[in-house]
């Protein structure tokens, strides 16, 4: 262990606290920055003239950033410095919202927002690196992670309340500037208090196989956006679809010819990570589609403010906070198959309320809906990590859950590309069909990728994989 490493695991109680307080300061502008945004598109698109797939860009351009570098960051972080990256990250996604704030034209906003993205990918990975390097002990690792947990659930609540609040009184670009001065005094604590920590064994970086999935997410997401008003059998839509295939096809031949790949494809031999990936795909889907549909539902079609439709969406919001603090509870004395059985029938009863008896049109539904999906959504993040490091050598479980993080960002993608393009052909009805459609397959996931059965080639995957001398022993089956 260097020193820096040893330094920042023998810090005072106090001193760790505040570390966890920063990086939690990280997570909160990024996913109120996510939440708050889907308030302020109905907003924006008047203000900036933009079309449906032009409110997709908005959203995906930072999505998208974010799911093809999170693990690079990752490991660049381990071999240059976690503190380094952190302040990286922190200035090019405060600098990021300033530009987003003046941004003069629905363009300059996409740019700006991918900018905003290379900053927040290099946040809330390495935050969580620093946070396990910094709580060593495992019970109070537990409880830092926990109060990690909730902060996201906080986000969640406050985020369609506040981003309402903000377009309401002072218009959508307040919604930027709010991180400026969070994340300067974030930089300035981080320099003060947060000790710089690296791994001791980092891996190698992989610029083919970051390349690879870039073309593949990319091209892949511009077509499903732009395919409607290309036209679906265009010589360019034609094009990127071919790209994403011959990308995603080339993608495991390339990784396995490496010692450290990007992309560990030994891992989807693993029925509960396979499924934990999956999962994370459909439910992250979910949400952004539920949200990029509701927010325009709300203010488009009732004609509610801002504001309230951040007071309708926060039953939902709501509910997420209050049960993702339980489904962890779940996952640590009944394992990863019981909250995400239930979430997966409460997605999709929250998708057939919708889809079959219009919930849109009677409140009553409505909120019952939104209540479902916010208790769904609530239990279904913690097993996803749970069930993606079940029984991986604890030296890999750090590359396995950011797999399973990528995974999230790249449901939250397709799901505004998808859902997104359905309400840009005018078929709302379908765009809540593929919403409960993304349930049913968290239900169906559940039951096939979290038995004895499933958690045996866990274990096979486990003893096939060379784990770090120092660090050897398996993390516990969930």
């Amino acid at each position: 262990m260097s020193p820096a490493s040893t330094d920042e695991t023998s810090a005072s109680t106090p001193r760790r606290l505040l570390v966890l307080a920063i990086c939690c300061m990280s997570l909160l502008i990024v996913s109120l920055d996510n939440t708050a945004l889907n308030v302020a598109l109905p907003s924006l698109q008047r203000e900036l003239h933009a079309s449906v797939s032009g409110l997709q860009w908005t959203l995906d351009a930072y999505t998208l950033v974010i799911a093809s570098l999170l693990m690079l960051s990752g490991s660049t972080a381990d071999r240059v410095g976690r503190r380094r990256v952190f302040q990286t990250g922190l200035v090019l996604f405060t600098g990021g919202s300033l530009l987003c704030a003046l941004a003069p034209g629905l363009g300059w906003l996409v740019a700006f927002r991918a900018l905003q993205a290379i900053g927040g990918s290099m946040l809330n990975p390495v935050a969580m690196s620093i946070i396990t390097n910094t709580f060593i002990e495992p019970r109070e690792r537990a409880r830092a992670i926990g109060v990690w947990g909730g902060v996201v659930g906080v986000s969640m609540a406050a985020g369609p309340l506040l981003g309402g609040v903000l377009v309401a009184s002072v218009g959508w670009r307040s919604i930027f500037w709010l991180n400026i001065p969070i994340g300067l005094a974030a930089l300035l604590l981080t320099a003060l208090f947060v000790p710089e920590s690296r791994a001791p064994h980092p891996r190698k970086l992989d610029p083919g196989g970051q390349l690879l999935v870039m073309a593949a997410l990319g091209s892949l997401t511009f077509a499903i956006i732009e395919g409607r008003n290309s036209g679906w059998t265009s010589p360019l839509i034609l094009g990127c679809f071919g790209a994403s295939a011959c990308a995603t096809a080339a993608l495991p031949a390339y990784e396995r010819r490496r010692s450290e790949p990007l992309v560990e494809f030994r891992f989807f031999r693993s029925l509960p990570f396979s499924g934990a990936t999956l999962t994370a795909v459909t439910s992250f889907a979910a949400l952004a589609g539920f949200l990029f549909l509701s927010t325009l539902y709300l203010q488009n079609t009732r004609g509610l403010s801002a504001f309230q439709a951040g007071l309708h969406l926060l039953p939902m919001a709501a509910m997420t906070a209050v049960f993702a603090p339980l489904s962890g509870h779940l996952v640590a004395i009944r394992g990863a198959r019981l909250p995400l059985l239930l979430a997966g029938l409460f997605m999709t009863a929250s998708g057939l309320l919708f889809a079959l008896l219009d919930a849109e049109r009677n409140d009553v539904l409505l909120f019952t809906a939104y209540v479902l999906f916010g208790i769904g959504f609530g239990l279904v993040n913690a097993p996803i990590t749970n069930a993606a490091v079940s029984g991986m050598p604890r030296s890999r479980s750090g590359v396995a859950a950011s797999i399973a993080s990528t995974s999230r960002q790249v449901g939250s993608a397709l799901g505004v590309a998808v859902i997104g393009a359905a309400v840009a052909a005018g078929s709302h009805t379908t765009a809540w069909w593929i919403f409960t459609g993304c349930g049913a397959v968290v239900l169906l996931l559940a039951l096939a990728t979290t038995g004895p059965r499933a958690r045996a080639t866990a274990d096979r995957v486990a003893s096939c994989l060379p784990a770090a001398p120092a660090d050897s022993s398996p993390t516990s089956p969930g």
